[in-house]
């Protein structure tokens, strides 16, 4: 900073006007807000019907809300001259495009800013409103519509996925209409380990039609390329899959295998408990007191929890829920074998080994037995594609969560699919090149 040269100053540049080109020509202060006086830099003479020179007619003024300035709102007031050709006796008024769009109420740069806090400072729609001095509308309108147009409908963000994952996701905690979406994550850079993941759509309904439609859009060569397509147990993503990707291989994430293990478990656990005190868990009934124990990987148990589930499995009418205790350990430790063909080894003998003779009482492990007999393949591709976990694709769904919670909810359908793209599909690494 000793050696800066400091040039006079000048609020055009400071205001970043001069790319807008725009002048500006005085300014005035409110406590509220800040009001530049501008005028157009390009006289605009020329008639656009013959090419004459005009003559200035009189003045007009446009409002604009600009980025703002110290976190006060900024508006501009543009002084826009208007012609009069003196062959044809046409009317034009000086071009404005560079400073804002037709009819708009926010300048570009109002627009760029915008649309960096709510990608990469994660404001919400009323902080940005607020910063600019304009109503919710008029912001969310300008700013979604701007990036759909700059960034989610760019093709080139489609480009390079070789890993998908599909999830359903709840985007409206009513029952009014359909409160499902299908979410597909782009899981490429997850598996190369170059990045994290990012949404890259959202469809509305949760079914084989929903997703297969989905993916018949894409263009072939896109198809082609996909390798890879992490899903939950749902049957339909599989067989949509199966019919618009025949080349890529599914596979069901450990994240899912797991949780249908854990459901089954506590599915065990409360049917215990209803059996033999004819009531729902209450604290101090045993196997209620440790049903968080109970989903807890072995080698991450407290000495507390440990204590208390042996106390529990001492129990001999506990002995249902620790058998099935002991598959739900036994499926963690096959994923976290650092072997992976050991561990593949031990998925595989544990699913042939509750998918038989299982005994009727354990209707829960048998349940689950039949369900990974039955998707026993994309199980086990998961050791032959590492990295395919839809791990990620549940954190996105977490952040998709906060997103909603701070907007206090979303009616919209169109605006929760351009905000949840804006929010997880990635631009925030590119958003300011893109954005020149």
């Amino acid at each position: 900073m000793a050696d800066a040269t400091f040039d006079d100053p000048d609020v055009t540049t400071f205001a970043r006007l001069d790319g807008l080109g725009l002048q500006v020509t005085g300014q005035f202060v409110e406590p509220d807000r800040a009001v530049l006086a501008c005028r157009v830099a390009d006289p605009d003479r020329t008639c656009r019907r013959c090419g004459a020179v005009g003559r200035p007619r009189d003045t007009v003024l446009r409002r604009l809300a600009h980025e703002p300035l110290g976190w006060r709102p900024t508006l501009l007031l543009v002084t826009v001259v208007r012609y009069r050709c003196q062959g044809c006796s046409a009317v034009w008024r000086q071009d404005t495009s560079r400073a804002a769009q037709p009819r708009a109420r926010l300048s570009r740069g109002a627009l760029a800013w915008a649309l960096t806090a709510l990608v990469c400072q994660h404001l919400t729609v009323a902080r940005v409103a607020e910063a600019l001095g304009v109503s919710w509308n008029t912001a969310n309108a300008a700013v979604l519509a701007e990036g759909q147009r700059r960034l989610i409908a760019d093709p080139a963000r489609f480009d390079g996925v070789q890993v998908i994952g599909v999830d359903e996701h709840v985007w409206r905690h009513t029952r009014r209409g359909d409160r499902f979406v299908t979410v597909i994550i782009d899981l490429t850079a997850v598996r190369n380990r170059t990045g994290p993941a990012r949404l890259l759509d959202m469809i509305d309904g949760r079914s084989k039609q929903a997703f297969a439609q989905w993916l018949s859009q894409r263009p072939k060569s896109w198809r082609d390329r996909v390798e890879v397509v992490a899903m939950d147990g749902f049957t339909g993503f599989k067989t949509a899959t199966t019919a618009e990707l025949p080349q890529a291989t599914a596979v069901m994430d450990p994240f899912h295998v797991v949780r249908l293990a854990a459901h089954a478990l506590d599915a065990c656990r409360r049917r215990v408990q209803q059996d033999l005190l004819g009531r729902r868990g209450r604290s101090g009934d045993p196997l209620y007191s440790t049903r968080r124990a109970l989903l807890t990987g072995a080698d991450l148990l407290t000495d507390r929890q440990r204590t208390r589930l042996r106390a529990v499995f001492a129990t001999d009418t506990h002995l249902q829920v620790e058998a099935t205790w002991c598959v739900y350990q036994d499926l963690i430790r096959g994923y976290r074998d650092p072997n992976r063909r050991r561990g593949r080894d031990r998925i595989r003998a544990l699913i042939g080994s509750i998918s038989r003779a299982v005994p009727r009482s354990l209707s829960e492990i048998a349940t689950l037995g039949r369900t990974l007999q039955q998707r026993s393949a994309d199980v086990l591709a998961y050791f032959d594609r590492p990295g395919t976990s839809n791990g990620p694709t549940e954190a996105i769904n977490g952040r998709l969560e906060h997103l909603r919670g701070s907007a206090l909810g979303f009616r919209n359908l169109a605006n929760y699919i351009a905000r949840s793209l804006l929010e997880t599909g990635g631009f925030r690494p590119s958003i300011h090149r893109r954005l020149r």
